[in-house]
């Protein structure tokens, strides 16, 4: 198969899809099939990588002059990253099926989005990676700006403009990369080929640092997470940001390891500040949709803390919370967007109570809820322990600092079941009726049977997970 329509086939049929059908709302049906397909080819393409190293799939569009080729290659990370992708792209879809605002436009740019993103983790080829990586701004911004709550414009504009400003610093990087040693393929590129490797590091690592985002840099996601559509905030937090943390495993620590080594006490401390920072201001939330997205970024300090590690141990945990943060952060906010929707407002206050009135969706709320803070049999759990675990060796026992944000999680998370789930019922919620389109609480449902299965035999993916890392183990990679 020509695996570059993978890339090239959304990002030019999206268009093709919208102008016939954006009158006949036939769109999300062609969505939901392509994004089948292209899971179903990711499938195909893990089957096909060789144990160790990447797997070619071609050269295209070549300017051997200034070493513009699009060279699509992949490893078993960047192939995990395109089957969580493909994953939530699927369920993103099904969790928009009763979209009444410009359905055919809003799949369309979900089609556009998704060639973007195959697309960075594909290219191998820095100049080709920085082109989608900034393709993936343009649906973004229009997903939050048009079908957004009422600061939309503001968050749109916000996210668009710190996220650009960032990767102009990782573009200026790569420069520096191609005129220190002669190539845009990261795949040879060497730490030893370049003369100022720290000053590439800190452009990468501030770059990579907004995108996933990590304190002080983080003050963008709140704003688009709060104003985005549910579908999209699952999207920013289960895609967007662990484009930013892939960014940082891939650009950072595996191709600059003797710098990430000697500056690894920058990212554990901004990542122990993430962490708590976040879980404070979460805990302080009233805010149900804040609440969550403080959660999501205190989630990302953790993932950030297990990076700094820089042992295959702890790489391996970064992933795969990587992998189960997406997983459980997903239906936190599809749910809160859904009350939103049915009470018209974000406070906790006006809830109460859903529990009697809903309580399948109240059970799959709590059951992402102790996910995200850790309960035995969740990813989160796995996620959270197997990060611990690597920290101290690493480390040493005062890491278990980090507990610290356990705790917060199982404060502000259970304040929430309080205020929102249980307790009285309120007036609002009893005269609302929560009834949800099937297709939607479909997909909320595969999302729980996600997070369980993965927390219950965890094995299942550590080994592809540690197979992603062994390459760079063997050939001395980052550590």
């Amino acid at each position: 198969m020509s695996y570059e329509l993978l890339i090239f086939l959304p990002l030019f049929g999206s268009l093709l899809i919208y102008l016939p059908t954006r009158n006949l709302g036939g769109t999300k049906y062609i969505t939901l099939a392509l994004f089948i397909y292209m899971f179903s080819k990711t499938i195909s393409l893990y089957n096909s990588l060789p144990e160790h190293g990447y797997l070619l799939l071609g050269k295209y569009l070549e300017v051997t002059k200034f070493d513009f080729v699009l060279t699509l290659q992949v490893d078993r990370l960047s192939v995990i990253m395109l089957l969580l992708t493909s994953i939530l792209l699927i369920l993103v879809t099904l969790s928009s099926w009763s979209l009444e605002k410009k359905p055919a436009a809003y799949f369309s740019l979900l089609i556009f989005f998704s060639g973007a993103i195959f697309g960075v983790f594909m290219s191998t080829n820095l100049l080709w990676f920085f082109i989608f990586w900034e393709l993936t701004l343009i649906p973004m911004l229009f997903l939050v700006g048009v079908w957004g709550a009422e600061g939309r414009v503001y968050a749109a504009i916000k996210f668009f403009l710190y996220t650009h400003v960032a990767s102009m610093l990782i573009l200026l990087a790569f420069f520096l990369m191609y005129k220190q040693s002669g190539t845009f393929d990261m795949t040879l590129i060497k730490e030893s080929m370049l003369s100022t490797p720290i000053l590439i590091y800190f452009l990468l690592f501030i770059g990579f640092a907004v995108k996933m985002p990590l304190f002080p840099f983080h003050t963008w996601l709140p704003d688009a997470h709060v104003q985005a559509p549910a579908p999209v905030s699952a999207l920013l937090a289960g895609v967007l940001l662990k484009m930013g943390a892939y960014g940082m495993i891939r650009l950072v620590l595996l191709l600059l390891p003797e710098a990430s080594h000697k500056y690894a006490w920058i990212l554990l401390t901004l990542g122990l500040i993430t962490l708590l920072f976040a879980g404070f201001m979460a805990l302080y939330e009233t805010h149900i949709k804040k609440m969550v997205a403080y959660s999501s970024i205190s989630h990302m300090g953790l993932i950030a803390i297990a990076m700094s590690a820089l042992s295959f141990d702890s790489l391996s945990a970064a992933l795969y919370e990587m992998i189960g943060h997406a997983l459980i952060i997903s239906p936190l906010f599809l749910i809160a967007g859904f009350f939103h929707q049915k009470l018209h407002s974000w406070e906790m206050k006006d809830m109460g109570g859903i529990m009697q009135k809903a309580p399948y969706l109240s059970a799959i709320f709590v059951l992402a809820g102790l996910g995200a803070l850790g309960l035995p049999g969740t990813m989160g759990f796995i996620g959270e322990i197997s990060i611990l675990i690597s920290s101290i060796n690493s480390f040493g026992a005062w890491i278990v600092v980090i507990l610290i944000g356990s705790l917060l999680s199982a404060s502000y998370l259970i304040w929430t079941f309080r205020r929102v789930i249980y307790g009285e019922i309120s007036a609002k919620v009893n005269t609302t009726d929560f009834s949800m389109n099937r297709v939607e609480f479909f997909a909320l449902a595969i999302f729980t049977l996600l997070i369980i299965f993965f927390g219950i035999f965890p094995s299942s993916l550590f080994e592809a997970i540690n197979q992603a890392f062994s390459t760079y183990f063997h050939a001395g990679g980052a550590i």
